[in-house]
């Protein structure tokens, strides 16, 4: 009878030496601030909420800190929400990426997705104006009378969506879109830019060829009645940007802890999030050639 006391008590310790580890190891967690993340609206919101929940899961386990998945409604809320550390890390586009950092001294890019590193545009086209696929700019636009079409890019602080097509369409012709289109327009995100040329709303466009991919792929383009007709030279674009404070609020080496997780992301439904098929280093030098672009468009000071 001793000994199965004895047995019972032993237990009952461990019990409640067990509840006690957990319910200090969440007090301590508690404690802790919340690490928060945002992302680009590069396309439909809802998606984005169910792909950088997962994502938010992911980082709270592997950093040992809450993490919160925040929507923007724009790619300058995104900024601005980084600049007034409402987040501490975003998944920028190379633009937003440069904005954000300049108005945050000290931040770093400091991961990309394996296919940022060579980066496209296309430019893709109602089937109605006759423009057909080609390896030159020039020759896709020959013989087309563009002061009679209409043509859309999405967010206005997109890097695929408006920096570098627009900079290609400038050299082309020698002057802004709005004095070579008739009505220039931005929908708000790759997927809406699809939609519109789809639609014939606008008859050209400038898309995000990671999403053009994706949605063929899914089958919400009609290619019967919009196609890609030109790709531009590649380019640095999505990163993930990081305030420079995060180790003082989180403590010690968490910068290279968050790094380190982020290119140590293998399962495939996460990385099918971005969609990327991994992440790699990135630095903030990586990106000078979109800031200078920017700057030469007149797009940052």
């Amino acid at each position: 009878m001793k000994k199965q006391f004895t047995t019972w008590a032993t237990a009952f310790c461990l019990l409640i030496t067990g509840l006690t580890t957990v319910h200090a190891e969440t007090q301590s967690n508690e404690n802790k601030p919340t690490f928060v993340f945002t992302a680009i609206p590069d396309a439909d919101e809802s998606r984005l909420q169910q792909r950088f929940n997962k994502v938010a899961v992911y980082l709270s386990k592997k950093l040992d800190v809450n993490v919160k998945y925040i929507p923007v409604k724009s790619y300058a809320a995104a900024v601005t929400a980084f600049r007034n550390d409402q987040v501490q890390l975003a998944w920028f586009g190379g633009l937003s990426g440069v904005r954000a950092r300049t108005l945050v001294p000290g931040s770093e890019a400091i991961a990309q997705g394996f296919e940022d590193q060579s980066f496209k545009s296309y430019i893709i086209a109602h089937h109605s104006t006759g423009l057909k696929p080609n390896a030159d700019l020039s020759d896709a636009f020959k013989a087309f009378n563009t002061q009679d079409m209409t043509f859309t890019f999405g967010s206005k602080g997109s890097t695929s969506g408006r920096l570098m097509p627009e900079f290609y369409l400038r050299e082309e012709f020698k002057a802004a879109p709005n004095d070579v289109f008739s009505r220039v327009g931005f929908s708000g995100d790759h997927s809406r830019t699809i939609s519109q040329v789809q639609s014939g709303a606008y008859q050209v466009g400038a898309v995000n060829f990671k999403v053009w991919e994706k949605e063929l792929a899914e089958g919400k383009v009609d290619t019967h009645k919009v196609s890609v007709i030109w790709t531009t030279p590649t380019y640095p674009d999505y990163q993930w940007t990081i305030r420079n404070d995060v180790d003082q609020r989180f403590g010690s080496e968490f910068k290279n802890l968050v790094r380190k997780t982020l290119l140590e992301m293998n399962d495939p439904d996460l990385l099918a999030s971005f969609p990327r098929q991994s992440f790699i280093p990135a630095s903030n030098a990586d990106y000078a050639p979109i800031e200078n672009t920017a700057r030469a468009i007149g797009l940052i000071d």
